[in-house]
């Protein structure tokens, strides 16, 4: 029998299964992007993935987010909806996100700064969250991000309430 991929969406998806030969369930994990983001707050940044320190975040895209910036790159992908993407060039980044930290920051307030413009992302769409820049997310629907970052401080693992085991 021929497989049919189907893309879900937050409202409409359905969790997939492991087919286990010679091994334990609780060796893997297993979860659902669009069913984490229906459980979740609006942007908060739960960890879907990780790789020693590096992490996807699947994050629930509705309303406008905080500001946020990270000494680092990051990446978002639209999974799910329309969002756009704020950002601003910060005068004193090393002020706003000190060397070494990892992940995104959470800033308070409105970040000091040039603006660089608006993202405007649909599904499928990709952009680059640059070191030195912060950004916030507006969406007029529930949406799901993926956020490829650094396993931060803003990173909420629930490894025990996501994964199928």
């Amino acid at each position: 029998m021929p497989y049919q991929t189907q893309f879900g969406s937050i409202s409409s998806y359905r969790k997939g299964t492991i087919e286990l030969i010679d091994d334990k369930a609780k060796h893997y994990v297993f979860s659902n992007i669009f069913e984490v983001a229906s459980r979740a707050k609006p942007f908060e940044k739960v960890v879907v993935a990780k790789n020693i320190q590096f992490v996807i975040e699947a994050l629930r895209s509705e309303g406008e987010s905080p500001w946020f910036a990270a000494s680092h790159d990051e990446f978002v992908i639209c999974m799910d909806g329309a969002t756009s993407v704020e950002l601003i060039k910060l005068d004193a980044p090393e002020t706003v996100v000190p060397a070494g930290t990892e992940g995104s920051v959470r800033l308070s307030g409105d970040p000091k700064g040039r603006r660089m413009g608006v993202i405007a992302l649909k599904r499928g769409h990709q952009a680059m969250l640059p070191v030195g820049a912060a950004y916030r997310f507006r969406s007029d629907a529930v949406g799901v991000l993926l956020l490829q970052t650094i396993l931060g401080r803003e990173s909420v693992q629930k490894w025990s309430d996501i994964c199928y085991q």
